[in-house]
């Protein structure tokens, strides 16, 4: 599958590198193509990997991860362009901290209204999934490092999209039966407001290393 990655962060490395290493055909994408820590990556993860701008990105791609800093989600996907996001299944795994305050962050969308759904109401006819913003980026692609049954989430308001993309996580480590369905993108508030009690937990423990399990 050809797949866009949207930010060169630890998130979109840690996505890039999983899906590269599983076949897939990645072009990760930052504000202009030829960016230092695109090309850096794309030249060590392979025949797999390329690099451009977030347009680039997005042009041919059958499917795209959001993995940009959340405050700054909706600049970059207006970047890449509402025409090649059109009809494509949207993962996003961004969490809209605010840190123009210093730690702990804030949340700029929160109660009513959540990054997810910002995303789906501004490009309509992207087929947005919420997903793996509740684990730190190395829990996301090898989820074996922590024990147990641990799980995350998915939210949408499509759900052959939602299919799909439990589909990818499957392939990443996440077995259908750790990924729970929350149903459409406003649970979206739920996962990003999560976020605070996470980062009370990562200070506690001293690690990022941890995941939440459910007890049925």
């Amino acid at each position: 599958m050809k797949i866009g990655v949207l930010g060169t962060g630890m998130v979109g490395v840690a996505i890039a590198t999983k899906l590269a290493e599983l076949g897939h055909e990645l072009t990760m994408g930052a504000r202009q193509a030829g960016n230092e820590k695109a090309v850096a990556w794309a030249s060590e993860a392979g025949e797999n990997a390329g690099e451009g701008s977030f347009a680039d990105a997005c042009l041919d791609a059958e499917l795209v991860f959001n993995c940009t800093a959340g405050m700054f989600s909706l600049e970059a996907l207006r970047a890449a362009g509402a025409d090649n996001l059109s009809g494509k299944v949207l993962v996003d795994v961004a969490n809209p901290l605010d840190f123009s305050q210093g730690m702990p962050p804030t949340l700029s969308a929160c109660n009513t209204d959540s990054l997810g759904e910002q995303v789906q109401r501004e490009f309509p006819d992207a087929r947005v999934v919420k997903a793996l913003n509740t684990v730190n980026a190395s829990v996301m692609t090898d989820p074996g490092s922590v024990p147990g049954d641990h799980v995350v989430f998915v939210c949408g308001d499509d759900d052959l999209a939602k299919q799909r993309v439990i589909g990818l996580l499957g392939e990443i480590g996440w077995p259908a039966d750790r990924v729970v369905d929350l149903g459409d993108i406003s649970a979206a508030r739920g996962t990003e407001m999560y976020m605070p009690l996470w980062l009370r937990m990562m200070s506690s423990l001293g690690t990022p290393q941890f995941n939440i399990a459910l007890a049925r």
